[in-house]
């Protein structure tokens, strides 16, 4: 997790905190969730604390714009894998949220070379929350999750939204069948793994790269849905797509 990561859409991963709160049907066996866990961190929950980090942290992205300068080449941030980058709250740890943002949009605005993959299940805040001298900066890709057709309301939000770079969808884990939608730049579409994961019907990932195809909008297939994660598994090679923004 950081300079190198196991993502294959992105460069690069970068959390300005850990840890969030369930809101959708997406959440149900979050991985961030389940990893904290694991490494003994009580960050998950409304009311629990979030885990903070040091300034060697934070100096991460600008070595990675200095690398992407000197081989003159773009890469890709995904921020933030481990939290929601658009969470609130109303109390101690909502005013740490706040100032880690602060922190976070210091760093994309000083970071040309990095396109800045910001993901949420949260997009009505984007609005409110990033400044708009952040959101009409090229390098900032918006993203939402929409797992299902029920939350299409996301991906609307984002068509609301006034910004200079892509936005985006992850479509991930697939839970239900998806319909394209015009307007929006990319799409990260994968079925969720793990022991106890929900199927993906290849029908409803037919269907929606046949729409994607429709619209011209490229999107990457990142997995089937399986015990293990970044498996092909049962997708065809004509499902296998995996496409980038120009």
């Amino acid at each position: 997790m950081g300079e190198t990561t196991g993502i294959a859409w992105a460069h690069h991963t970068f959390n300005p905190w850990w840890g969030c709160v369930e809101v959708s049907a997406a959440c149900d066996h979050c991985y961030a969730r389940d990893f904290s866990k694991r490494l003994g961190l009580d960050v998950w929950g409304k009311d629990a604390p979030r885990r903070f980090f040091d300034d060697k942290h934070w100096d991460l992205p600008m070595r990675w714009n200095r690398k992407a300068e000197r081989a003159g080449e773009r890469r890709r941030v995904f921020c933030a894998s481990m939290a929601d980058v658009l969470e609130t709250r109303e109390d101690v740890v909502g005013r740490q949220l706040a100032e880690a943002r602060q922190r976070l949009w210091f760093i994309i605005a000083h970071t040309p070379a990095l396109d800045w993959l910001l993901l949420t299940k949260r997009p009505q805040n984007y609005a409110r929350v990033v400044p708009t001298d952040i959101l009409s900066l090229p390098n900032v890709w918006p993203g939402t999750t929409v797992e299902h057709a029920d939350y299409l309301w996301r991906a609307q939000a984002l068509l609301d939204l006034a910004c200079a770079g892509p936005r985006w969808i992850s479509y991930e884990p697939v839970l239900g069948p998806l319909p394209a939608t015009p307007g929006i730049g990319w799409y990260i579409v994968g079925g969720e793994s793990g022991p106890v994961h929900r199927a993906l019907e290849l029908t409803w990932l037919a269907e929606f790269v046949g729409g994607c195809r429709a619209l011209g909008i490229p999107l990457f297939v990142k997995q089937d849905s399986g015990r293990r994660p970044g498996q092909q598994g049962r997708i065809p090679d004509e499902l296998w797509v995996q496409e980038f923004p120009r």
